[in-house]
């Protein structure tokens, strides 16, 4: 690779299995980011290391896989640095959820490849419509979401931390 190459050539998408060591250790990553974010926010503190644990474990992302869902791991220069999960709700439709680009990587054209993998990967699975929840505080994912066709919708879920809901109307692949 040459020094001219544009930084989303350095990123690759495929997908992975969920359980797999480079897939906990990224959903631990961004579990703690989140979680983090949202201690500092409304407590003034960091979680403990005892919470973030505890959080994480209520957090199962095994319905991440076939059959009722795919995981995606995105490789910065072969090495895993975000990822973005996809489970089947009804009505060819899927939830798009655990969208993480590591901090350091963010704003190098990460995000935009990974949400591009997720449209190819919602396809596959038969999908014409993703649905995502977030919080109001993740402004980088909402304005990531707001750049590539995500729209707010009404509430469709109703989880302790869903503030805010997007939809995206997916057309035929561009291939």
């Amino acid at each position: 690779m040459t020094d001219t190459a544009r930084p989303t050539d350095r990123w690759t998408v495929t997908p992975e299995d969920v359980t797999a060591p480079e897939a906990q250790r990224l959903l631990r990553d961004y579990y703690d980011d989140v979680a983090n974010r949202y201690y500092r926010l409304h407590l003034g503190r960091e979680g403990t290391p005892e919470e973030l644990e505890t959080g994480f474990a209520d957090s199962p992302s095994d319905d991440l896989a076939a059959p009722t869902g795919v995981f995606l791991l995105g490789r910065h220069d072969g090495t895993p640095q975000s990822c973005a999960g996809l489970r089947l709700r009804e009505d060819a439709t899927v939830e798009l959820t655990r969208v993480f680009v590591r901090p350091a990587l963010r704003g190098t054209g990460g995000g935009a490849r990974l949400l591009a993998a997720v449209d190819e990967a919602a396809r596959a699975l038969g999908a014409r419509r993703i649905v995502l929840d977030t919080r109001l505080d993740l402004v980088e994912a909402r304005a990531l979401y707001g750049r590539h066709g995500y729209r707010e919708i009404p509430a469709y879920s109703d989880g302790p931390y869903a503030e805010i809901w997007y939809a995206k109307e997916l057309t035929a692949s561009a291939s």
